[in-house]
């Protein structure tokens, strides 16, 4: 009976080693890519996107989260709940809204919102597993806002693959990115049109499996 239940315990700890479920955030600077890169991971996997995608900084002012994404790699399974932040920004002014078109009125309600989209993000840094740094690879990688987030992750000690991100464009540097986070892997990729993505999932396996 004892050997019978052993067998039991073996068996199912070893399919539940095969299935971890993690809380995978998607963290960086505005217009880096994250909701680009959530509808890239979302499209591979499920056939559908998760959010809207914009040229207008701080598009993305709530934290969005689709569940229950599973990918799979040689032989491997991972499943996560991905959840994608908004643009984190150090100051967040109405004026850069109106640039783009906008009414005042609605201009400094986009920032107020955008502003309390900072503030949550920065919260659910608690709830994260693993976090991907998205970054664009053209912006030099020394701003205050990613030492900000680089800072918040060590002092909490989680999991974090940094990307490089627009790397199909011509001022793309990964060696920059490199140099300023060496102590986190970096993969470069384009999330808009697929380069280097089974590298980027790879590298997932690596930090979250």
């Amino acid at each position: 009976m004892q050997l019978f239940r052993k067998f039991i315990q073996k068996v199912f700890g070893n399919l539940f080693k095969k299935k971890k479920h993690v809380r995978l955030g998607l963290y960086g600077p505005p217009n880096g890519g994250k909701t680009t890169l959530a509808n890239r991971i979302c499209q591979d996997w499920l056939g559908e996107e998760m959010g809207t995608v914009s040229n207008i900084a701080h598009e993305t002012r709530e934290i969005q989260i689709k569940e229950q994404i599973n990918i799979k790699s040689k032989g491997k399974e991972l499943t996560f709940n991905l959840v994608d932040t908004p643009g984190i920004a150090t100051k967040i002014d109405y004026e850069d809204f109106l640039k783009h078109g906008m009414k005042e009125k609605d201009a400094k309600v986009r920032a107020k919102e955008a502003t309390k989209g900072v503030i949550d993000a920065i919260k659910w840094l608690d709830e994260m597993d693993t976090v991907i740094i998205v970054l664009d690879a053209t912006k030099d990688p020394y701003s205050q806002v990613n030492i900000t987030i680089v800072g918040n992750l060590q002092a909490r000690d989680i999991p974090v693959l940094i990307v490089a991100n627009k790397m199909d464009l011509k001022k793309a540097d990964i060696k920059r990115v490199q140099e300023a986070f060496p102590q986190y892997d970096v993969i470069g990729i384009s999330a808009k049109n697929g380069q280097n993505m089974d590298q980027f999932y790879e590298g997932l396996f690596t930090v979250a499996g």
